[in-house]
C-alpha cells in the first residue's frame, strides 16, 4: 500500500468521525445508526496504520494488490450495510401499512357510530365531554 493510500484513507477516516459526531450533536442521526460509521473509520485508520495486516488479507483473499483488496473489503462492507437498511425498510413500511389500515378501521367506526344518530361520550378529566375513540 503507497503512502499516498494510507495517508487519504487516515485523512478521509478522521473527517468522516468528525461528520459522524457533527451530525449526532446536532440530533440527525442516532449514535446507534453512528457506531457502525465511526467503526467503519476506525477499521480504515487500522488498515492504514498497520499496512501489514491489509497486505497478509489481501494475500488470503488472492486480490493482486493491497489497494484492491481495500477497495473491495469497502464495497462488501457497504453491501452488507445496504442489505440490513433494506431490512430495516421493510419492518418500517410494514409498521405503516398496519397503522394506516389501524386508522382507517378508527375513522370507519367513527362514521358509522355518527351515522347512527349518536356519538358515544364520556367525561374527560376536566369534566368536559368529549368523543370515544380508540387510538394506537
Amino acid at each position: 500500500m503507497t503512502v499516498i493510500l494510507r495517508w487519504v484513507l487516515i485523512i478521509v477516516s478522521i473527517l468522516l468521525t468528525f461528520f459522524v459526531l457533527r451530525k449526532i450533536r446536532q440530533s440527525k442521526v442516532k449514535i446507534e445508526d453512528s457506531i457502525f460509521w465511526v467503526m467503519f473509520a476506525l477499521m480504515m485508520v487500522v488498515f492504514s496504520i498497520f499496512p501489514g495486516l491489509a497486505d497478509i488479507l489481501s494475500d488470503f483473499v488472492g486480490t493482486y494488490s493491497t489497494s484492491n483488496f481495500i477497495f473491495m473489503f469497502v464495497i462488501f462492507i457497504l453491501l452488507v450495510k445496504v442489505f440490513f437498511l433494506s431490512l430495516k425498510i421493510s419492518q418500517l413500511e410494514s409498521r405503516v401499512t398496519e397503522l394506516i389500515q389501524q386508522m382507517a378501521l378508527d375513522r370507519k367506526e367513527d362514521a358509522d357510530r355518527k351515522e347512527d344518530g349518536g356519538v358515544e361520550t364520556y367525561p374527560d378529566k376536566k369534566g368536559e365531554t368529549r368523543d370515544e375513540r380508540r387510538y394506537c
